[in-house]
């Protein structure tokens, strides 16, 4: 158990060092592919290694095991998304998003239970429960859409990556720096300290949003009406 611990914990250190130097990395570049690997499996190995101690310890599995397997779905889904589609990623797909649709169904449900119960579940408030619930049924839905309508191109499957992956690493940010503060030495153990790396994440993944989609979609306006114009003039 000793080792299953550490290694859960080299794993957790190492996704958070790996996946905010992809973050910053120049999307596509030799470098944002070969550590957005070594990304992927260190968050899987601490998502594996978490969800094996949280029902052995029974350390918090109502909020530990949902973050697990939504974390892994969102890492899973966000590597197959730039990856040609097979039949194994096909599969790899299903699952993931029957573990986010279980995860989002049932965190909505200890939410309610939460909130109907002054705030609180089991000793645990209600923000972990609505947000593995609001992200598990928003992923669900992607998942369902590109379902219907096959794989997708461009801008869309880059900015399915970068989201994903993204919160993914905002999960694993999140369960350090706030979940296990009490580990951070006390002099640096300051809460606006602590919610800078959840600011930097969240403001990166929504510039990195905007300039793959909205930018996109206004230069695809502004070079339309700019033809537009020219045949007018003409």
């Amino acid at each position: 158990m000793a080792a299953l611990f550490i290694t859960h914990i080299t794993a957790g250190s190492l996704a958070l060092i790996s996946g905010f130097i992809a973050l910053y990395a120049t999307k596509g570049a030799p470098l944002h592919r070969r550590i957005g690997l070594v990304f992927v499996y260190s968050m899987l190995t601490m998502c594996a290694g978490g969800t094996v101690l949280a029902i052995v310890r029974n350390s918090a599995p109502a909020i530990n095991i949902p973050a697990a397997l939504i974390t892994a779905s969102l890492v899973i889904t966000a590597l197959t998304t730039v990856r040609p589609p097979t039949r194994a990623s096909r599969w790899l797909n299903l699952g993931a998003t029957v573990a986010t649709l279980s995860v989002g169904l049932i965190n909505i449900r200890y939410a309610f239970d939460a909130f109907s119960n002054g705030g609180s579940r089991d000793g645990m408030p209600a923000f972990p429960f609505v947000l593995f619930g609001s992200v598990g049924l928003l992923a669900t839905a992607g998942d369902v859409r590109i379902m219907r309508s096959g794989p997708l191109r461009g801008a869309r499957r880059v900015a399915r990556h970068l989201w994903r992956m993204s919160f993914a690493l905002l999960i694993a940010a999140l369960s350090f720096f706030i979940g296990q503060a009490k580990v951070i030495p006390k002099p640096i153990r300051i809460m606006p300290l602590l919610v800078l790396p959840l600011v930097a994440v969240i403001v990166t993944m929504l510039y990195w949003l905007w300039r793959v989609r909205i930018r996109q979609s206004l230069r695809g306006i502004t070079l339309t009406r700019v033809s537009a114009n020219t045949m007018e003039a003409s």
